[in-house]
């Protein structure tokens, strides 16, 4: 199935719909076949700005062409991040294009999460990921370390806990890893799972324009999203601010939130530089 198939079929379920809601994510997919092409021909590429927010009739479309463009120079996947809003507040789409060995289109209409890939010889995006669900559970963590200074207690302690692994409170060991990439973050923790932290204390956080499809797109796929206070998509589209950016498996999100609101002071030691921790210190 194509995704204008895929549209016509979802637009069964509306009748009266005039048609223009199709047309505009169609222009957002040729739009990602054009990003695809500059962005496969690397530093060859004739790089050119793009709109970021258009707004005509009753939809509003936002949209961040290349997040993580960084990363081109290392050939690393990239991606654009795209939401589709009815009135300016209510979020009726939202989606994104990543750029790698293949390009992927993944798009949530309200109805669940569904992926394409772009079929190079028809230049069509076929449908390959029907009804993408996220995992409750995980031993899965992505998290800057870098960062790790500027963290508050209850991130500090989730963490904590994961590098404890096995003999720690948790009893499961962990992964801890890091793209660098929140496109390439979400399509793994789409696939198989996984809890992605960029605490708002970490002087960073992300731009709630960018956030707000991430979680509308993971809670569609049974996962959840939140800033670490509070259900991301709780907080109103039309506020232009950095958030804090906590997403994935539904039980260790919860148990994040939890601890954000214990407020119970926590003591914790760094296993980031102990024996037993991220990094070995020499003898």
């Amino acid at each position: 199935m194509t995704l204008t198939q895929f549209l016509i079929e979802e637009r069964r379920r509306f009748p009266h719909a005039s048609g223009e809601f199709n047309s505009l994510i169609l222009d957002v997919a040729v739009t990602c076949k054009a990003i695809a092409r500059q962005v496969a021909c690397g530093c060859l590429a004739q790089r050119s700005a793009m709109p970021s927010c258009t707004q005509g009739g009753k939809y509003t479309l936002v949209f961040e062409p290349l997040d993580g463009a960084d990363n081109l120079d290392l050939n690393v996947p990239v991606g654009s991040i795209f939401s589709v809003l009815r009135g300016g507040m209510e979020q009726v789409a939202a989606g994104y294009a990543m750029y790698g060995p293949a390009t992927l289109f993944v798009l949530t209409v309200g109805n669940g999460v569904n992926g394409f890939t772009l079929d190079g010889n028809l230049g069509e995006f076929m449908l390959t990921h029907p009804g993408m669900q996220v995992p409750p559970d995980t031993c899965e963590c992505a998290i800057d370390a870098g960062n790790s200074r500027f963290w508050e207690g209850p991130v500090k302690r989730y963490v904590d806990e994961c590098l404890a692994g096995r003999a720690g409170a948790r009893g499961k060991d962990f992964s801890l890893r890091w793209i660098a990439s929140l496109v390439a973050e979400t399509h793994r923790i789409l696939l198989r799972g996984g809890v992605f932290l960029s605490p708002r204390d970490c002087q960073t956080g992300h731009l709630l324009q960018e956030a707000r499809p991430i979680g509308f797109l993971v809670e569609q796929a049974g996962g959840r999203a939140s800033t670490g206070r509070q259900p991301l998509l709780a907080v109103p589209p039309a506020q232009q601010q950095r958030v804090g950016l906590v997403f994935g498996s539904r039980h260790e999100v919860e148990r994040i939130e939890r601890y954000h609101g214990d407020p119970r002071p926590v003591e914790l030691h760094n296993p980031l530089f102990n024996d037993h921790g991220l990094f070995r210190m020499p003898a």
